[in-house]
């Protein structure tokens, strides 16, 4: 039976911000309530934020394994009780790896426990958070640059994930022994870098593990994407699997972004989707070359239809099935966060005179102990 286990505490295009109270449970639940009676591969939807969510606006794709766990970021184990799995993903640049294991929590927030996770998050506190992980867990993959500073590279991006942008998941069950003959292939076979975006890609990478359990359950889209494995093209072919095998447990949920002053992650968005949406590579195809342009058209309005957000409900602290915020609620929200942000100006007590917004001086003033 298919359940919709989450819902987006924002809509896929409102970012509105939450009270502190009712985030913290969101944010909670998101971890702890994804289905543990049996073992699932979840494939994680991520939005595009900084240069991709500006131009290419395709996302990435990572898979969650609930029942594999990781002796090392590239040695995989089955969990033992109480353990909540590994994110499994694709980058280029990583210490020569194809693929990196980390345990979810830190994937999500760059910490290891739930009660860890900042309700409010800037810059400065996300390197921190990060940097303190790659010291504990990740220095042979990223060490200290030679004057012993936190390095530079793409490392950041295995831990830390919601700071960044707003992740879907859509959960597929899977069974013990799928995942043991799983780890044994992906232990046995070299590990070493494969990135290449046209081939060899984080959506990828997904849709071979995928494809692992159930075969030939994921496939590019040639026109939509334009032969390039997208992250939504594959989730999409996961919901419609799932759809067309309802014997198998499956669920839809959403993890937001984190609330703060980070800029907010973007819709994500096919290759053609991209191109599309903007009027001046569109309006000429269709003038110029109206078969080619009206297929293309088609081919772009149907594949903008999946919304990963779609019908999705929220759980509450009991567990329970409940709707979306209303638009109202969400008004509200935000109305109170920009209260805080623009609350009085006070005298700044680094620069005698100057004058600065009270959540401004907050947020300077902090320091890690």
């Amino acid at each position: 039976m298919k359940m919709r286990a989450f819902a987006p505490p924002f809509a896929t295009r409102t970012r509105g911000a939450y009270s502190l109270g009712r985030l913290c449970t969101i944010l909670l639940f998101c971890l702890g309530c994804i289905p543990r009676a049996q073992a699932g591969a979840t494939l994680l939807l991520e939005e595009p934020y900084s240069y991709d969510g500006a131009f290419a606006g395709t996302g990435h794709a990572a898979v969650y394994l609930s029942h594999v766990c990781s002796v090392s970021p590239i040695y995989l184990r089955l969990c033992n009780e109480g353990e909540s799995g590994v994110v499994l993903s694709r980058y280029d640049g990583i210490g020569g790896y194809d693929w990196i294991a980390i345990p979810l929590i830190p994937y999500l927030y760059a910490v290891n426990r739930p009660e860890d996770v900042p309700l409010f998050a800037d810059a400065k506190l996300v390197a921190f958070l990060r940097d303190r992980y790659r010291r504990d867990y990740l220095e042979s993959l990223a060490p200290d640059h030679s004057g012993g500073g936190t390095p530079e590279g793409n490392w950041y991006e295995l831990i830390g994930a919601s700071y960044d942008r707003t992740i879907y998941g859509f959960e597929i069950e899977t069974s013990p022994e799928q995942d043991a003959l799983l780890i044994s292939k992906l232990n046995r076979q070299p590990n070493r870098e494969r990135y290449n975006f046209m081939e060899r890609n984080c959506a990828d990478f997904v849709r071979e593990v995928i494809d692992f359990y159930y075969p030939q359950a994921l496939h590019r889209s040639v026109i939509g994407d334009l032969g390039v494995t997208t992250p939504k093209q594959i989730a999409k072919m996961l919901e419609k699997y799932s759809r067309h095998h309802p014997e198998l447990q499956s669920s839809d949920f959403l993890v937001p972004q984190v609330p703060g002053t980070i800029r907010r992650s973007k819709p994500v968005r096919g290759v053609l989707e991209s191109v599309m949406a903007a009027k001046k590579y569109m309006l000429p195809l269709v003038v110029l070359h109206p078969y080619i342009g009206g297929g293309l058209l088609v081919e772009y309005f149907g594949h903008r239809r999946f919304d990963p957000a779609r019908n999705a409900l929220i759980l509450d602290s009991h567990r329970q099935l409940d709707a979306p915020m209303s638009h109202a609620d969400r008004l509200g929200y935000q109305s109170r966060m920009d209260e805080l942000s623009q609350s009085p100006s006070v005298i700044d007590p680094w620069n005698e005179g100057n004058e600065v917004k009270t959540w401004e001086r907050l947020q300077r003033a902090p320091s890690p102990d």
